[in-house]
């Protein structure tokens, strides 16, 4: 029983006062080459890996699979799977909206209807985004971007916000993160 010995493993690990535990799981060879770098990425005590726990940590708190998660600064609309076929289209099992003093459950016909308002609000935002700062008369970028290089000129556009921004801020504030576990 793998949860048993996994169990164990972290138990002895635990009392050898090692850090590091062995899990052992089994998954369908189809599944494999999904699972493996899934795994990899959320291992690393680095930002990359806090940020990919960060964004699955939900996953054990929802009864149900999630599909989307659209967050506004207080309210957030849950949309729960998996899909279910209906005739020649597909609906959610249902959903959740939390916001503040309200937390309501949504049939499938409701989710939907609702999540379909979200993204019609977000194409628009994202279309008036794009015409507001001239995107369309730019040619158009690769996806993929020099993690080194993209980066640094990201954390330099930070600092020079924070400089910007804040002119008393100290020099380099202690942030809580993955390397400090």
């Amino acid at each position: 029983m793998p949860s048993i010995r996994n169990t164990v493993d972290r138990l002895a690990a635990w009392l050898a006062g090692r850090s590091y535990v062995t899990l052992r799981f089994t998954v369908h060879q189809r599944l494999a080459p999904i699972v493996e770098p899934l795994i990899k990425r959320l291992l690393p005590f680095d930002d990359d890996g806090e940020t990919y726990r960060c964004s699955i940590s939900h996953w054990k708190l929802d009864e149900r699979p999630v599909l989307h998660t659209h967050r506004g600064v207080v309210s957030t609309l849950r949309v729960d799977g998996p899909l279910q076929k209906a005739g020649g289209t597909y609906l959610p099992l249902g959903g959740l909206i939390d916001a503040p003093h309200v937390t309501a459950h949504l049939d499938p016909i409701a989710a939907r209807r609702l999540e379909s308002r979200l993204q019609d609000a977000i194409d628009k935002v994202i279309q008036n985004w794009i015409i507001e700062h001239g995107l369309y008369d730019q040619p158009r970028h690769r996806r993929e971007i020099d993690r080194p290089r993209a980066d640094r000129e990201a954390k330099r556009i930070i600092a020079a916000w924070v400089r910007d921004t804040t002119p008393d801020a100290p020099g380099e504030a202690c942030r809580e993160g993955s390397d400090h576990a």
